[in-house]
């Protein structure tokens, strides 16, 4: 399984650099996903880009990162730019549950707001 991983101070880019994210990569991704996590990634953009086809395994890796980061922090999903794989999302009803932010640059700012937040209520109390 091919892919980039840029990591900051608050949180980190994993672009896949497979252009199927299919049954035969989803074990793997899993596997790195739970790496970060373990590994105290607390927010994680999970770049699209270059993904052309999303099978149900595929879906499954992208939720199991969505409950890994659930109450510990961010999970974001960018780039989705082919129309195969957004169809699929939309279908599978799962804009409902992930969070979906157009680009990196609104996934970053996103991260960056949610942490002032968070700081900011941190000292309230």
């Amino acid at each position: 399984m091919k892919f980039s991983l840029d990591k900051k101070d608050r949180y980190a880019i994993f672009q896949l650099e497979e252009e199927n994210l299919n049954a035969v990569l989803a074990p793997n991704l899993k596997s790195e996903f739970v790496f970060l996590r373990n590994e105290g990634v607390r927010n994680l953009i999970f770049d699209l880009s270059k993904v052309k086809y999303v099978d149900s395994s595929g879906l499954s890796a992208i939720l199991t990162a969505n409950r890994l980061w659930k109450d510990y922090g961010s999970f974001i999903l960018s780039e989705i730019d082919h129309p195969a794989v957004k169809k699929l999302i939309e279908i599978s009803r799962l804009e409902t549950i992930l969070t979906i932010i157009p680009t990196k640059k609104e996934s970053v700012d996103f991260i960056m707001m949610n942490e002032i937040e968070s700081e900011l209520l941190g000292e309230q109390e």
